[in-house]
């Protein structure tokens, strides 16, 4: 192969990662979707809520985000147990919890990089963390998802 040809791959191949870079980075700044409605409601009935009546009484959109809604007190004890543990500040059970949450799903709604705090629910019975979070931001909003950020529903708190 000559030189030429070298020269002309490396060049195609450079113009090839800006534009892949640039797509990546379009594509983060644009809105968010909407969930469609079965996504949403699929979310609200999920095993962990209490009751199936509890379910559908918590599944009320909220005009600010447009998320589906969980009363505090409809949430599993382990989620109101982390929720007092933000509240005071921690300590916090693991080393992951009050690190930056990225929202890379874009279920959330958009926000400054940064606005957006992790911290894990504890799953009786897992060897693990589990796939209960809480995700909080920084102007008081918090989410709570039980699928590992497949869904989320805006936590109405004090409710």
């Amino acid at each position: 192969m000559k030189k030429a040809d070298r020269q002309l791959l490396m060049l195609l191949g450079v113009a090839l990662c800006v534009l892949v870079v640039w797509w990546a980075i379009s594509r983060g700044a644009a809105e968010p979707t909407a969930l469609p409605s079965s996504t949403s409601s699929s979310a609200a009935s999920s095993p962990s809520a209490s009751s199936p009546s509890a379910s559908s009484t918590a599944s009320l959109a909220t005009p600010a985000s447009g998320m589906d809604t969980i009363a505090e007190s409809q949430l599993p004890r382990e989620a109101r147990h982390t929720l007092d543990l933000i509240r005071a500040g921690g300590p916090y059970p693991y080393h992951q919890d009050d690190q930056t949450f990225g929202n890379r799903e874009r279920i959330l709604p958009r926000q400054r990089a940064g606005y957006y705090r992790e911290y894990t629910v504890e799953t009786p019975g897992s060897e693990d963390r589990g796939a209960r979070r809480i995700i909080g931001g920084a102007d008081g909003d918090r989410y709570y998802t039980d699928d590992h950020y497949d869904s989320f529903r805006q936590i109405e708190e004090g409710r």
